[in-house]
């Protein structure tokens, strides 16, 4: 192997290294009080909609049982 393709390899070698090292940022934004607010108040609308929503399907549900006539 003449000098030149040595270098090559060389520095194909470190670029590689460098690749392996690199992590990605495991570090987390700050989320301030309002933010951490405004999420919960997100989560508890959503729960209140599912929760509301099975609600209705109970209750048609036990109309549509009502309105059935009795064989």
């Amino acid at each position: 192997m003449n000098k030149k393709q040595k270098m090559i390899k060389m520095t194909a070698k470190r670029a590689k290294a460098r690749l392996n090292k690199h992590t990605p940022p495991t570090i987390k934004k700050y989320v301030s009080k309002a933010e951490r607010a405004e999420n919960l108040a997100k989560l508890e609308a959503e729960e209140l909609a599912a929760q509301s929503a099975t609600a209705t399907e109970v209750s048609i549900d036990t109309s549509e049982a009502d309105a059935t006539p009795a064989s």
